[in-house]
């Protein structure tokens, strides 16, 4: 039976930005599929003990920036600390991811590109044009995608992934979720690989 990976995550996330790739070889490699749960993040914060970045201490902000530096290089991926477009609203690819994903598609791409965008290429996700642009580079029919990313439907899985991701106690992204127990952080996909590879039970608290 093909394993399922839940990805909750957001696309304005750094951290899921610099796990993505390895992820997403990672699942591949071990026949696992993923189930691409895009949340609101600001919603998830208050009811799971986490605060915007603004509302951090200072220190959490220093140490962040230490950490992203240390990823950056660890991963070998461009990355700029401070984006011309960050914090901005990611929802609308979020929603995107969500409207592939119903119609059968696979949003790996499409998503890794909307991420380069923000980190390395300082573009602003939140215009639809620039969304336009990274589904047509993807291969995806941008209009129609945006069109049903917009719809009701589409609103209600996304508000429906962030219920459920506060009901499974997650609280950051990216939080990968094999069999009920979360791996929280993209440097914990080695811990999700073992987990894979050794077809373990789930740890539970």
């Amino acid at each position: 039976m093909t394993r399922k990976i839940e990805y909750f995550f957001t696309a304005i996330s750094p951290w899921s930005y610099l796990g993505h790739d390895l992820f997403v070889e990672t699942a591949s490699a071990h026949g696992a599929e993923i189930v691409y749960r895009p949340v609101n993040l600001n919603a998830v914060f208050p009811e799971t003990g986490g605060l915007p970045l603004a509302k951090r201490a200072p220190a959490r902000q220093k140490y962040r920036l230490v950490e992203l530096k240390r990823w950056k290089e660890k991963r070998g991926l461009p990355l700029n600390l401070q984006p011309a477009h960050f914090p901005t609203d990611p929802a609308l690819v979020d929603r995107c991811v969500i409207a592939i994903a119903t119609e059968g598609g696979d949003p790996a791409d499409f998503l890794g590109r909307a991420y380069r965008s923000v980190w390395a290429f300082d573009r602003d996700i939140a215009d639809e044009h620039v969304v336009e642009g990274l589904l047509a580079d993807a291969g995806h029919d941008p209009h129609a995608l945006i069109e049903k990313a917009k719809s009701d439907a589409v609103g209600a899985i996304y508000d429906a992934n962030t219920r459920d991701a506060i009901e499974k106690s997650v609280f950051g992204a990216p939080t990968y979720m094999l069999g009920g127990e979360p791996f929280w952080g993209q440097d914990r996909i080695d811990l999700l690989a073992d987990a894979l590879a050794s077809g373990r039970a789930p740890h539970t608290p």
